[in-house]
């Protein structure tokens, strides 16, 4: 395999932080970020302390840039795929990987002018893939979408293939009983800012910031990826 595919294989659930940063302007306009970052002491304690075999990688591209460099793959995918291509064409990417310092994380990022434009960006490291590689699609088994009224904010994921998400979640029930012994770390969090004050939040876990414009939400990785509708969210503003 590629370098890509390779360093997303790393990305397990068991040894990751996730967080997904959303900002939304006075215009209803703004910016996603999805980063996921690798956590070396939990990757240590399941003995991955080999770095021997891992490159230096920083590399950061749009998926625009990949369809441009890789057309001749691109023309070969149905329009259907294509299509899913062109819906990640403005996605920004950013992919590290350094075995000296020990740092391992990737960035994928989207500005928006409508959010109901926002593509699911979990799978678009690996629609990249699958272009540079010539590889089937790999989709996954929910799609998220967000909605804003200028007074209403929604977060919805919803099971789009419910045998591929129950054959999933059998094979994290597998790891988890392999790797319940470590203390891991397996964090999903939610930064969300807003450009009025928040009224009310759904999930009352949910930390809203000293401003009252924005709020955290912190969930334990491997409960979200065996029920991710929990991480539903509705926040009304003022």
């Amino acid at each position: 395999m590629k370098y890509l595919s390779v360093f997303l294989l790393l990305f397990s659930f068991i040894s990751c932080q996730i967080t997904e940063t959303l900002t939304i302007n006075s215009d209803r306009s703004g910016s996603i970020e999805v980063y996921s970052l690798r956590d070396e002491n939990s990757f240590a304690q399941l003995g991955r302390q080999d770095f021997g075999d891992e490159k230096f990688i920083d590399t950061t591209f749009t998926f625009r840039d990949y369809i441009v460099k890789y057309q001749d793959t691109f023309v070969k995918f149905n329009k259907a795929d294509q299509a899913l291509f062109t819906e990640h064409a403005n996605v920004k990417m950013q992919i590290k990987l350094d075995p000296i310092q020990m740092e391992n994380f990737n960035k994928v990022a989207f500005d928006f002018k409508n959010i109901e434009d926002i593509p699911n960006l979990y799978e678009s490291l690996g629609l990249a893939n699958s272009l540079k590689e010539n590889y089937p699609i790999y989709r996954k088994s929910y799609k998220i979408k967000y909605t804003f009224d200028g007074k209403v904010f929604k977060r919805t994921l919803a099971i789009t293939n419910p045998e591929k998400f129950e054959k999933d979640k059998k094979e994290m029930d597998e790891h988890e009983k392999i790797y319940s012994k470590y203390k891991v770390m397996q964090s999903y969090t939610l930064k969300y800012y807003f450009p009025q004050k928040i009224k009310s939040v759904s999930n009352s876990n949910a930390i809203i910031g000293s401003d009252q414009k924005s709020l955290s939400l912190k969930f334990q990785l491997s409960d979200c990826l065996k029920n991710p509708e929990s991480t539903n969210l509705e926040v009304v503003l003022e």
